[in-house]
């Protein structure tokens, strides 16, 4: 099984959103939530999954739907500048497994000096 492989840009210290996980059923209803571990943790941050309400429009055959997800978040350092990675494992109940390959691309503001 290969990883699904990602890129993210962040900004220093500032929550991002990695990933939603959900489980939308075929009558649009939402079914057990997969687990989420941390396989390899990040060098420079750290990642934190949260619960939260997803609303989708025409997602699959589902024209309005709200459903319970996992939400992660991943916030570097305050003084890390550069890429970060981890990697997860979403397991899903029907016994499908994903593992996602994420790198953070943290960038600062730009040329400003710092005060």
């Amino acid at each position: 099984m290969s990883p699904v492989e990602r890129t993210v840009k962040s900004a220093p210290n500032k929550d991002t959103r990695v990933g939603v996980f959900i489980n939308v059923l075929p009558d649009c209803t939402s079914g057990p939530l997969p687990t989420i571990r941390l396989v390899n943790a990040p060098a420079s941050g750290k990642v934190t999954v949260k619960s939260a309400k997803v609303k989708a429009t025409n997602y699959k055959s589902c024209l309005a739907l709200e459903v319970p997800a996992y939400v992660a978040f991943y916030r570097s350092q305050p003084d890390f500048i550069g890429d970060d990675v981890l990697t997860i494992e979403v397991k899903y109940a029907g016994g499908r497994t994903e593992i996602q390959k994420i790198t953070i691309n943290v960038a600062g503001p730009g040329a400003q000096q710092k005060i």
